[in-house]
């Protein structure tokens, strides 16, 4: 089903949701995978480069805005309630995030390896070079409907 769908389904169940908006987007990489943790309730916080949102002109996320989460082929597969934001340095990102994102082995130590290389690539296409101190959005959110 497509966001659009999906959010007629949600505000029909949850009228008082009728006057939000909402943001529909895939996570960078392996966007299935994610996102069947986003729907187990695996995951429930994710982290993206601050100087991104500069660069997109984007805003930063923001407590209690609602997000359709996307698959690989930008079907809708559940929709999410940010419930925290943080920015932090990359050295600073704590296990307990780590561990809320529900991927790999859920440390800190594999948070971070997979994260350099995601910012790395991502940094480089930018015109960016990545370093241990940039700025990480750390958002957590509760998934609402699925």
């Amino acid at each position: 089903m497509k966001a659009q769908q999906m959010w007629q389904k949600f505000v029909s169940v949850y009228p008082e949701y009728q006057n939000e908006t909402y943001q529909a987007w895939s996570y960078g990489v392996v966007p299935d995978e994610l996102a069947r943790l986003t729907i187990e309730q695996i995951k429930t916080a994710t982290a993206s480069a601050y100087e991104e949102y500069a660069i997109e002109n984007e805003a930063l996320p923001q407590v209690g805005e609602l997000n359709i989460i996307l698959d690989a082929r930008e079907e809708a597969v559940c929709i999410t309630k940010t419930i925290k934001v943080s920015v932090v340095p990359f050295l600073e990102v704590s296990e307990k995030h780590a561990f809320k994102e529900g991927e790999g082995d859920r440390s800190l130590r594999y948070w971070r390896k997979v994260h350099e290389d995601f910012f790395t690539k991502s940094y480089k296409q930018s015109g960016l070079v990545f370093h241990d101190n940039i700025l990480v959005v750390c958002e957590e959110f509760k998934v609402i409907y699925k």
